[in-house]
């Protein structure tokens, strides 16, 4: 049972008008792009009978989103989340339902791939709540921190339930109903979404052309050195999740227990969404980019411990409690980098930054999980998690290299941080 202070804590959270009604939209929609993934494998493994032509063609959306999700993050920055996402929405189910059609109608490969490549209009929703938790709480930076970690908690919520949905209604109804379900499921989320107006943040004032830096409202946010320090920090932890992810597949398969590979990495999102959960309530008592290289360096350490006990040959039971605990170092690092995003952008590019940094994220994953593929074909059961360890330890040489790029800004005449040269932050 969750403890009391838990529930008070999150009850003050939502206590704020509107806040469940966004929350509960933004999650049909997220569940529902957490199950995209899976059902387009199984609908084209099985309808088409191949693995590999499964692969490349969710390949070829990942880089057409990892693409598309920025261009829509600065469009919602420029003319509000309501304007783009319900366009966006629908434009996406167009070239889903072209998919499902083109496999029904047994049309050429090629029709797959464009249909799939198109669906890069997803809005990033997930970026979009932490936006407006930003915004409903931006006098309260206790509950900022709460709301991030909240955040991510649903994040690998989805990711857990998200895939174990879409292969039971893939398997029990029909290949198509994985796509299906989620394509209803996630327009109808986004739709909802984006009717939640009294929550939705304001667009905060264009200064002028002529005051200050002309031009700066068509900026890119990886013009701040401490945005791009993020993004290849995410990119490496997305190589962590990639190549985790298909050795536990492959390590479960090689003991004769394949099955079991969803339930394992259930157990590394599970660890990371209760590290999520706990860490929302710790009072932060050092700056963001202090707490981030302290969340990359448990990260690079506990992921040390898949890879000792692949090596070591260790059965199911003890690599579920090591997968675990390596997600518990996922969280804190994920919540803060996002909170850092927030630090250093200033409002009118939050949803840009965040969707960049979700983007590094994605194109890790399809990098890890190629690797990872690779390794698991050429080398003893357990070798791979040297993969997540090496990305991990990147990553935190990389947060190290740019540490002095992660502090906040002064504030700009509206509010928000400004891309001005890194000044040092306090610490509380």
């Amino acid at each position: 049972m969750p403890s009391p202070a838990l529930l008070a804590s999150y009850r003050r959270l939502f206590a704020a008008p509107g806040a469940v009604a966004f929350t509960l939209a933004g999650l049909l929609g997220r569940i529902a792009l957490s199950m995209t993934g899976v059902s387009l494998v199984v609908l084209l493994s099985e309808r088409r009978g191949s693995y590999g032509l499964a692969g490349t063609v969710s390949a070829a959306g990942l880089v057409t989103g990892a693409i598309g999700m920025p261009l829509i993050g600065r469009l919602v920055d420029r003319y509000g989340q309501a304007r783009v996402t319900v366009p966006a929405a629908l434009y996406n189910a167009v070239p889903l339902a072209g998919l499902l059609l083109c496999v029904r109608s047994d049309a050429p490969d090629w029709t797959l791939y464009a249909c799939w490549a198109a669906c890069a209009a997803a809005p990033n929703l997930g970026g979009m709540a932490r936006s407006r938790w930003a915004h409903l709480h931006r006098d309260d930076p206790a509950a900022r921190h709460l709301a991030n970690s909240f955040e991510q908690a649903l994040d690998e919520l989805c990711f857990m339930a998200g895939p174990v949905l879409a292969m039971l209604l893939c398997t029990t109804l029909a290949p198509e109903a994985g796509l299906v379900t989620a394509g209803t499921v996630g327009t109808a989320g986004s739709l909802l979404f984006a009717a939640q107006r009294r929550t939705e943040p304001p667009l905060p004032p264009v200064p002028a052309e002529g005051a200050g830096r002309p031009g700066r409202r068509h900026g890119s946010p990886l013009r701040v050195p401490g945005l791009r320090v993020l993004v290849l920090t995410f990119l490496a932890t997305g190589v962590v999740f990639g190549a985790t992810e298909i050795t536990t597949v492959a390590y479960a398969d090689a003991l004769g227990h394949k099955a079991a590979g969803g339930a394992l990495l259930g157990l590394v999102a599970a660890g990371s969404c209760a590290a999520g959960l706990v860490f929302g309530l710790l009072t932060p008592r050092r700056a963001a980019g202090t707490r981030f290289l302290l969340g990359a360096s448990a990260m690079a350490g506990v992921l040390l411990l898949p890879l000792a006990a692949g090596l070591g040959g260790a059965g199911l039971g003890v690599l579920g409690a090591v997968l675990f605990a390596a997600g518990t170092a996922t969280a804190p690092t994920m919540v803060t980098g996002m909170t850092l995003v927030q630090e250093l952008l200033p409002q009118r590019q939050f949803n840009e930054g965040m969707a960049l940094a979700v983007s590094g994220i994605v194109v890790g994953i399809s990098a890890g999980a190629a690797l990872a593929g690779t390794v698991a074909e050429h080398t003893a059961p357990g070798t791979g998690y040297a993969l997540p360890a090496a990305a991990a330890a990147l990553a935190l040489l990389i947060a190290l290299a740019g540490r002095r790029h992660l502090r906040a800004r002064p504030s700009s005449p509206d509010g928000a941080a400004e891309n001005a040269e890194p000044i040092v932050s306090a610490t509380v």
